[in-house]
């Protein structure tokens, strides 16, 4: 009797930007391998200046770039990107179709219903959609939220498997936007390779600071994002001033791009921090940006779960957050960061003065948050995790 081969998974990404859904996509393209998966990773257009992650993909890793895939509303290319999606389903044939991000969550799922309709009749393709957070809160205005809800509850309805990234983020999509059923779901957090981030040491900061000339005696503050409004990096310039004007030893470092970059410049140097705050853009050197950094600072008005968060806290780097959508799923306790309320820039800069003017602490905070998320949020987890649950589907 011949021996069966791997099983086929279609894997669909709006795009590979920075973030922690491209890291995902990537690592789980990579690593199911030795599980028995045969992987095709689909991915769409980067929209102007956001930055690529294409550049974790391997040689081995089987892709396929869709142009007319992208994040914009944008009916024309949808269609296009729509067909495009049934003519790979048609050719690739797979037992399990994966989609990650809200257009190829749309596209994917849409066309893998015309495909079990019609080709897949005999061996339907189970589709499971993963929520690396959402858009149904801060994003759009009232009208168009509600449109979207309504698409994603009938999503829901040809989705086999729905994926939460967090606890967090399952109650608000059962509870409620009352998008599928419970049983649908399944809670399985995002997993990276920390070992890196894990081994900085005190040698090491030295050295990190030594490559981006901080002077050892420097409070650095650190946020890690897009530069888009969801961010609120305006609310961190604020913050960082009211920091600022306490502390004469306070520096910022934005990491990240995005249409907001000009305005946020500008707003810098209109609250006195032009010799205070660096604009970094995109980098690849975590271990590096991590490690200058006494404290992780988000304003986020939406999150799934914080990638950088997860990253500092691995880097022993204490956080300081507005409390909103998975945030509270990494910072579960005042022993590894401190929360305050969206949009007060007076709380947040409390809590990071506090953790800036009390070294022991911050290193206590660090020390706690690197067992945590190491233990919660490793790679392996996540694969076994997401193995487990494909073949749920297939067997």
């Amino acid at each position: 009797m011949p021996t069966p081969g791997p099983i086929r998974v279609l894997r669909i990404i709006t795009r590979l930007n920075i973030g922690g859904p491209s890291i995902q996509a990537i690592a789980l393209s990579d690593r199911l391998t030795a599980c028995g998966f045969e992987t095709l990773l689909v991915h769409g257009r980067l929209a102007e200046g956001e930055g690529d992650m294409g550049y974790l993909l391997s040689p081995s890793t089987k892709t396929r770039h869709v142009a007319a895939l992208r994040r914009s509303v944008a009916p024309f290319h949808d269609i296009v990107a729509l067909a495009q999606l049934l003519d790979i389903l048609r050719a690739w044939r797979p037992r399990i179709v994966h989609t990650h991000m809200a257009k190829a969550g749309t596209l994917g799922r849409t066309a893998t219903a015309i495909y079990n309709a019609t080709t897949g009749r005999d061996a339907p393709a189970r589709v499971v959609h993963t929520y690396h957070g959402h858009v149904l809160e801060g994003y759009f205005g009232s009208t168009t939220t509600r449109l979207f809800i309504g698409i994603e509850r009938q999503l829901a309805r040809v989705t086999d498997r729905i994926v939460a990234i967090s606890p967090q983020i399952r109650r608000e999509l059962v509870e409620q936007y009352r998008i599928g059923r419970a049983d649908q779901y399944r809670v399985i957090p995002l997993g990276f390779d920390l070992a890196g981030l894990a081994a900085i040491d005190d040698a090491a900061r030295g050295a990190a600071r030594a490559a981006l000339g901080i002077p050892a005696a420097a409070h650095v503050v650190v946020t890690v994002g897009r530069l888009t409004a969801i961010k609120q990096h305006a609310l961190f310039l604020e913050a960082a001033a009211l920091v600022a004007g306490r502390d004469p030893a306070a520096l910022f470092l934005v990491v990240g791009d995005g249409e907001l970059r000009g305005d946020l410049e500008r707003i810098a140097r209109e609250r006195g921090l032009a010799d205070r705050a660096r604009f970094l853009g995109w980098r690849r050197d975590l271990a590096t940006l991590y490690g200058a950094a006494d404290v992780l600072l988000l304003t986020s008005r939406n999150e799934g779960t914080p990638v950088a968060l997860i990253e500092s806290l691995a880097a022993g780097v204490p956080g300081v957050s507005t409390e909103v959508g998975g945030v509270g799923d990494v910072i579960d306790s005042d022993e590894v960061g401190l929360l305050a309320s969206v949009g007060d820039a007076a709380g947040l800069a409390d809590a990071v003065c506090a953790l800036l003017a009390d070294p022991a602490r911050r290193r206590r905070m660090g020390e706690a948050g690197r067992r945590s998320v190491v233990a919660r949020y490793g790679l392996e987890r996540l694969v076994n995790d997401i193995a487990a649950c494909y073949r749920e589907l297939v067997h």
